[in-house]
């Protein structure tokens, strides 16, 4: 049991979004700052930095790597228009089955990656809905999406914890990563 949950964010970072044809062909990576961690909470920020846990000075980055996409599931209605279209032998629809119109459509996928935290790397599956594309005041394209996962926090060597007086520890094991953000497309 915890005492209760604590959010916090990685301030500084970058991400590249390699946005293929067939959206299960893209890829994605990401860098993330240690260092750059904010709970709002200075004391606990830097203990979250030490070898307690991060411990920033030896490593100094999280490392997200893509290494594959799929569909989340056939609930989405564009998966649905697919295989009610074209598939007359029972086979499972792919992105060739859309319309152009649906190719762009908002959309929900399993990007399954590699996340290294502290030299230890773990695979993850990061559950995405692509929120749509649009262009901005200066005439760039603009994608947006949001991410969610869950890992245990042990698995990377984050182990460090207290016992509570009236039973439980400190820290929980799991920790939610929760991303939303937008690419712009390079030209």
């Amino acid at each position: 049991m915890m005492v209760s949950p604590i959010r916090g964010e990685f301030a500084k970072g970058s991400a590249t979004i390699v946005v293929a044809g067939d959206p299960l062909r893209s890829s994605i990576t990401a860098t993330i700052r240690a260092d750059s961690i904010n709970t709002h909470n200075s004391e606990r920020d830097a203990h979250l930095s030490s070898p307690d846990f991060l411990d920033v000075r030896r490593y100094p980055t999280l490392a997200y790597r893509s290494t594959g996409i799929v569909w989340e599931s056939d609930s989405d209605p564009i998966f649905h228009w697919a295989r009610l279209r074209n598939n007359p032998l029972g086979r499972r629809g792919t992105t060739a089955d859309l319309p152009p119109a649906a190719t762009r459509a908002s959309g929900r996928f399993v990007v399954k990656g590699c996340l290294t935290v502290k030299n230890v790397s773990r695979q993850i599956d990061m559950h995405l809905e692509f929120g749509g594309a649009r262009r901005d005041p200066y005439g760039r394209e603009i994608f947006g999406f949001s991410a969610t996962a869950e890992i245990d926090r042990e698995d990377y060597g984050l182990v460090w914890n207290v016992m509570l007086e009236a039973g439980g520890v400190l820290v929980g094991k799991k920790i939610r990563i929760e991303i939303a953000g937008e690419a712009i497309r390079d030209s």
